[in-house]
Order: structure tokens, then C-alpha cells, then sequence
């Protein structure tokens, strides 16, 4: 079997998030979430045409909106191991609150954050 058609370390599948303000988001990823920056490709004015931020197991790609590529609101669920945590973390780094952390009909305790980009990350931690 082929095993060099992506990065060592890559999942098959990326969300890919087209955002205002993409080293801002960066910034939060690396804060809220330990993120661990990547590849970062930029262009001749220095605008982050693509960007990677590894968080646990997943890598998160993005880039700055443009003229051609506008940003577009998206949601992005993220497990992790204290989800009250890290709901914390996040309003702390400029998140605003959309749910605060709350166990509902399934077996995980979840909040909402929206990022100054507009991306809403849904938080979990499995607790059942």
C-alpha cells in the first residue's frame, strides 16, 4: 500500500477554513488548543495564502480571505480532555460564548466558542 501520498502524521481528511484575520486564528489555535503550527505559505504582501495548525491527532488548514476567496462562516468539533478547560481558555483568548459548557441528550458535555473569525468550535469532552 502506498503510504507517502500525505504528510507523516496527516489525517486523510483536514478541515480547510477560508477566514478573516488568519494569523489571529493561529494565534487562538496555538492558545485555546495547544496547537502546534505547521506549513505556513505566504505571499508577496505577507497574507497567509495557506496555513497548518496540528491539534492532537488533526490538522486544522486555513487561509486569509481575498478578493476571489471570501471567508465563509464554518463549525468545527473539537474533542478534548477538559472540556470546562478549555471553554475557559478560549473566552480568555477572545472567544465569544455561544453555549457554555452543558451535558445534554448524548453522552458528551459540550460548549460553543466563536472565534474572531466567525468559526464556531463546538468543545467536547465524552463523559458517558
Amino acid at each position: 500500500m502506498q503510504t507517502d501520498f500525505k504528510p507523516d502524521g496527516y489525517s486523510t481528511i483536514s478541515p480547510y477554513l477560508i477566514v478573516p484575520g488568519a494569523q489571529q486564528v493561529i494565534n487562538f489555535l496555538i492558545r485555546v488548543f495547544d496547537g502546534v503550527p505547521l506549513r505556513r505559505f505566504t505571499d508577496d504582501s505577507g497574507r497567509i495564502a495557506h496555513g497548518e495548525v496540528k491539534i492532537a491527532d488533526s490538522v486544522l488548514m486555513l487561509a486569509e480571505a481575498i478578493e476571489g476567496w471570501p471567508a465563509s462562516s464554518a463549525h468545527v468539533h473539537v474533542y478534548v480532555p477538559n472540556v470546562d478547560e478549555v471553554y475557559h481558555k478560549a473566552l480568555d483568548a477572545g472567544g465569544v460564548s455561544v453555549q457554555a459548557p452543558e451535558k445534554k441528550d448524548d453522552p458528551d458535555r459540550r460548549c460553543g466558542v466563536t472565534d474572531s473569525s466567525g468559526t464556531t468550535g463546538w468543545i467536547a469532552t465524552q463523559v458517558e
